[in-house]
């Protein structure tokens, strides 16, 4: 390889020094990043396996606890989050062209609609506190039927909801670290990795909300 290629090896954006070039870098960053989503699929998964067991055990009274969701906050936080895969994706669009402050205000777009989830998202768990919907001794219930197995809803809500929250917790934290390293002008349209994997990441944050809306809120509701 002659010394010009070594050199211009060695000072490509964001190359490290064990990867032959920033393509061969991109592919192994994305395979890790697949790996790791996987990962996730198989945690949620296992939560999700449990809640369809249980109801199909007690689907009246899960049908019964479903009464107690809000579906106004749940519809407007599943379109919040919506919004926010299109504001990530025209983030990672900006970041192949190199557009520093376009990228910068998508990604701030993105991190507004994240903490709007999550506002409102602790506006519903301080409904579900103050009706005393929170399994444990304090837990309340107006169909004594239902008590015990109303519990076991409410707790696979506040279990998949609240991992849920705390993975939008952690992407919150990463898009803020985009936003300082852009304004630092550490991306250009030859590297740009780090928005492009944490753009899969929220991506896959919101897919797992696509599908606990419609489980938690809406199949099986009863008046």
């Amino acid at each position: 390889m002659a010394d010009s290629e070594v050199t211009a090896l060695e000072h490509a954006p964001g190359l490290k020094h064990h990867f032959d070039d920033t393509e061969q870098q991109l592919e192994s960053s994305t395979l890790g990043m697949w790996v790791f989503l996987l990962t996730e699929i198989m945690f949620f998964g296992g939560m999700f396996g449990g809640y369809t067991v249980y109801r199909n055990l007690y689907p009246d009274a899960f049908a019964s606890s479903s009464r107690y969701m809000n579906i106004p906050i749940g519809a407007f936080n599943t379109a919040v989050l919506i919004c926010s895969s299109l504001t990530m994706a025209l983030a990672v669009r900006a970041a192949q062209l190199g557009n520093k402050k376009v990228l910068i205000w998508f990604l701030v777009f993105t991190l507004i609609l994240g903490c709007v989830f999550l506002g409102l998202k602790v506006v519903e768990y301080h409904e579900k506190w103050v009706d005393h919907h929170i399994p444990g001794p304090g837990f309340r219930y107006e169909d004594a039927r239902y008590f015990h197995q109303a519990q076991i809803l409410f707790f696979l809500y506040f279990a998949m909801t609240g991992m849920h929250a705390m993975h939008m917790v952690v992407g919150a934290g990463l898009l803020t670290t985009l936003i300082i390293m852009a304004a630092r002008n550490r991306f250009s349209a030859a590297w740009y990795t780090p928005v492009e994997m944490i753009g899969l990441y929220w991506h896959f944050v919101d897919i797992v909300w696509i599908f606990l809306f419609p489980l938690l809120y809406l199949i099986g509701r009863t008046k």
